[in-house]
């Protein structure tokens, strides 16, 4: 089994990693470009004019690591489920399209300009608002269009785990666990919002966000809901838990790490996008409690600036470095990290699972820096 060492850092970058990845990835990568062709059809015989959201569509569906469905995929496999079913992958693959729904609306939350690489939606729409010379605003026809594509995201990906191929009773088992995912970002989405719009996050708030917003959307609940379609046993799905809310935590709190000092090349955003957004982050949190006065009043001067140049994100990342708050956030990543080692060293299933999960830890927790 791949190893997660004594201190939870890990050993092996994603590109290091072998087919329990890889191959999933490349499934769900032709997956959804094919359920979107069969839709296409559809919307461009109501109008012409819908084909630059689905080619905005298709630009956000190129990109994306594939965790979620991967993790919901080596769920299936923990909890016993077949190595040659198609459906599973597409059931899978339909959690991309949730994905971005959230990506999609949560850019338009946090007046983002980009996500992985290229323009965020409602960026791409506010420009093809100027290109053609239209009457009025601009922003609100970004954000406007930004919301609908959102939504419609959403609706498909119902429709793609619904359509999947799996059998009624499966579905049935994993569409409460479905519901109760998207339900719980939504939660976790909006906590987010209100601890940046009120400010004076603690660690301790952070993380109930961390654990609404990412943790469980991101690991736990993919994990359960492909071991619900696979129909686990009570056990596998407490030790998927044990495993998955952990390693979940440990994944949001390196990407709030990449948000402040990772590589735009890496991250597909621009250096410090985090602190220009204002994010109220556990790593935001953890210096805030560790900084002097001096320290914490010019990292809030900085948290939120949407001209903040890249004098003000270095300085912000040493006040960051300084005050111990970057190495306290490692910290509790290694010791998140060490909770997943144990909980997957006992947890009842298949031993290929249990590698594959062991490389699926590696792969969201690698340093990008």
């Amino acid at each position: 089994m791949p190893s997660l060492p004594a201190g939870g850092r890990p050993i092996a970058s994603p590109g290091s990693l072998h087919s329990s990845w890889s191959r999933i990835r490349k499934q769900v990568d032709e997956a959804l470009p094919a359920f979107v062709d069969r839709q296409r059809p559809g919307l461009l015989a109501i109008s012409d004019d819908l084909g630059p959201l689905l080619s905005a569509l298709d630009a956000l569906l190129a990109g994306g690591k594939r965790l979620r469905p991967a993790f919901c995929y080596w769920g299936w496999r923990a909890a016993g489920g077949g190595t040659d079913d198609p459906a599973i992958v597409h059931a899978a693959a339909s959690l991309e399209l949730l994905q971005a729904s959230a990506l999609i609306h949560d850019d338009v939350m946090d007046s983002s300009d980009t996500r992985r690489g290229q323009p965020s939606v409602h960026r791409r729409f506010e420009a093809l608002h100027r290109a053609h010379g239209w009457p009025g605003a601009a922003g609100p026809f970004g954000t406007g269009t930004a919301i609908l594509l959102g939504d419609l995201c959403l609706s498909w990906s119902s429709e793609m785990f619904e359509t999947c191929g799996l059998d009624e009773e499966r579905r049935s088992r994993g569409r409460a666990v479905y519901d109760l995912m998207r339900t719980e970002v939504m939660c976790g989405q909006y906590l987010d919002m209100l601890e940046g719009t009120r400010g004076g996050a603690t660690a301790e708030t952070a993380l109930r966000v961390v654990e609404f917003k990412s943790a469980k959307y991101t690991v736990e609940r993919p994990l359960h809901l492909g071991a619900a379609l696979a129909g686990a046993d009570p056990r596998v799905t407490a030790a998927l838990t044990g495993y998955g809310l952990p390693l979940g935590i440990a994944f949001q709190l390196r990407d709030d790490v990449l948000g402040v000092f990772g590589d735009p090349a890496e991250t597909g955003k621009p250096a410090g996008d985090d602190l220009r957004e204002g994010k109220r982050t556990v790593l935001v949190a953890l210096t805030l409690e560790r900084a002097t006065d001096a320290q914490a009043a010019a990292l809030e001067r900085r948290l939120g600036d949407p001209e903040l140049d890249r004098p003000g994100v270095d300085e912000a990342r040493t006040i960051i470095e300084e005050t111990g708050g970057l190495a306290a956030c490692e910290a509790m990543i290694d010791g998140y990290l060490d909770e997943v080692g144990r909980a997957l060293a006992g947890a009842p299933v298949a031993e290929d699972a249990r590698d594959a999960l062991a490389e699926l830890a590696i792969a969201a927790t690698a340093r990008r820096t």
